[in-house]
């Protein structure tokens, strides 16, 4: 296990991560792994981290091969997902959402458990709108939930995705095509956000499903900004908005 502190400057390990670990077992010919290497790393935005203390990198890691990349919701999640990570024998980033340091009000269990990688949860149950998301913005998404319930009378149901790559894309297929409407939510920037892979693997397979456009609600195409921060993040409003759109479209 090797811990980075905060996961914005994982940067110059890049080539070292990308080059050497996620290839380590494909260019040995499965002779060699990399003996369960799981790299620890705060991400996300805090409330007062600017530019250096706020990026989501999970999309640059996501489209390596070999990489397994692990953002968890909570306290609960952190523990289950980082001992399945350390017992995995591929290479893992796990991505600790930095606001959760900050959490002390969840009891996490002392015994040993894990949570399966590359399989997504269910949050909560819905018929009108499927959201997903990953890390800190699951939060947001189930309080969004509530208010389309009391406020619009729509049914979301709210995924999280949990592991990034190799992502569980049967759950998300499954509820699509049951909501025929989908939003995916995530705070790093828009374009070749990993939302986009969802929203293309989405629009493949559920195109006959679909009643509405798949929209992305996100960070913007700009460096984190230190005043402007609750204008940069996909809020509880933006994403009610979207929910909003979703339900009124034609």
């Amino acid at each position: 296990e090797w811990p980075l502190r905060p996961g914005d400057y994982i940067f110059p390990g890049f080539d070292q991560l990308v080059n050497e670990a996620a290839k380590y077992r494909y260019r040995s010919g499965n002779e060699y792994n990399c003996g369960g290497l799981t790299v620890r790393a705060p991400w996300g935005a805090v409330g007062h981290g600017a530019l250096y203390h706020s990026q989501s990198p999970e999309a640059f890691f996501a489209h390596c091969p070999g990489l397994k990349v692990v953002i968890p919701r909570g306290p609960t999640q952190a523990k289950g997902l980082l001992l399945s990570c350390i017992r995995d024998q591929n290479p893992c980033i796990f991505f600790e959402p930095k606001i959760l340091y900050r959490i002390a009000a969840e009891e996490v269990p002392v015994t040993d458990y894990t949570i399966p990688l590359s399989q997504a949860e269910v949050l909560r149950e819905g018929s009108d709108v499927t959201m997903i998301g990953w890390g800190t913005v699951v939060h947001v998404l189930l309080e969004v939930a509530q208010m389309a319930h009391d406020e619009l009378g729509v049914s979301c149901e709210v995924i999280d995705l949990q592991t990034i790559m190799p992502y569980d894309s049967e759950t998300i297929e499954k509820s699509v095509k049951k909501t025929g409407k989908a939003m995916v939510v995530h705070e790093a920037p828009l374009t070749q956000g990993f939302g986009a892979e969802l929203a293309a693997r989405l629009q493949e397979e559920c195109f006959l499903h679909l009643e509405a456009p798949i929209q992305r609600v996100t960070g913007w195409d700009t460096p984190f900004p230190y005043i402007y921060e609750p204008f940069y993040l996909p809020d509880k409003w933006r994403c009610f908005d979207t929910v909003k759109k979703l339900v009124d479209y034609m």
